[in-house]
């Protein structure tokens, strides 16, 4: 059986993968370094492991920079019956029925209050908190933590016409571009450099353990200072 985990809320999507992963006993892992037809046959056949415990793990197989040969897709359906295959993609696969039609769906998706939260955040006001804490409500602080600094490194790229994030900027569609470019003009370039570098060294702080407060309140303390 193969399943196919992918979704906006990348994560949640992500553990779920490494979960099963760990999960399993004997993991064949592949990704964009070593994933080949010729590789997949080795593993598979030349091992004889179909109809043992082993499962194949993939890493990025649509949404990666190269997209995978037909070939390959055809394999997988053709010989997933005795295996249990995942594959994680960084976003959602639209059509997924007609593009792997063997598959499961495993898709994990952002509420749409986070998107509502991101897109109103303006400086000066106290409603970033108030939206904040309604998203906070069907989300983990650490994937809402995410998003934001998502956020801000868009509008900041944007703003700056860089180039650091393009594979990113390129996945969006014009009309979150232009919502992006408006937001961004609200903040200007000095105040979102700034607010970027808080944001940086509020992550640094959490994954260290050196926060003298939760996550949540230094989000808190971050958006009341917009």
């Amino acid at each position: 059986m193969i399943t196919v985990i992918h979704g906006d809320d990348v994560i949640s999507s992500r553990n779920y993968f490494l979960e099963e992963k760990n999960k399993a006993k004997n993991p064949i892992v592949f990704d964009e370094s070593n994933l080949s037809l010729e590789n997949l046959v080795k593993s598979l056949e030349g091992g004889s492991l179909f109809g043992s415990e082993n499962e194949i793990f993939i890493d990025t197989l649509f949404s990666g920079k190269t997209k995978p040969a037909e070939e390959i897709i055809d394999y997988l359906e053709n010989n997933s019956k005795n295996c249990d295959i995942y594959i994680w993609e960084n976003q959602e696969i639209k059509r997924l029925s007609t593009t792997l039609k063997n598959s499961v769906s495993k898709l994990f998706k952002l509420p749409q209050n986070l998107f509502t939260f991101l897109d109103s955040l303006k400086p000066g006001t106290e409603r970033n908190v108030v939206l904040y804490h309604e998203a906070l409500q069907g989300i983990s602080e650490e994937v809402l933590f995410y998003m934001i600094v998502r956020q801000f490194r868009l509008m900041l790229a944007l703003l700056e016409k860089s180039k650091e994030n393009i594979d990113e900027i390129k996945r969006l569609a014009p009309w979150q571009t232009g919502k992006l470019i408006r937001q961004a003009a609200i903040f200007g370039k000095e105040k979102l450099l700034k607010n970027y570098e808080q944001l940086v060294t509020l992550d640094l702080g959490y994954k260290s353990g050196g926060l003298a407060q939760t996550l949540s309140q230094n989000i808190d303390i971050f958006l009341l200072d917009l």
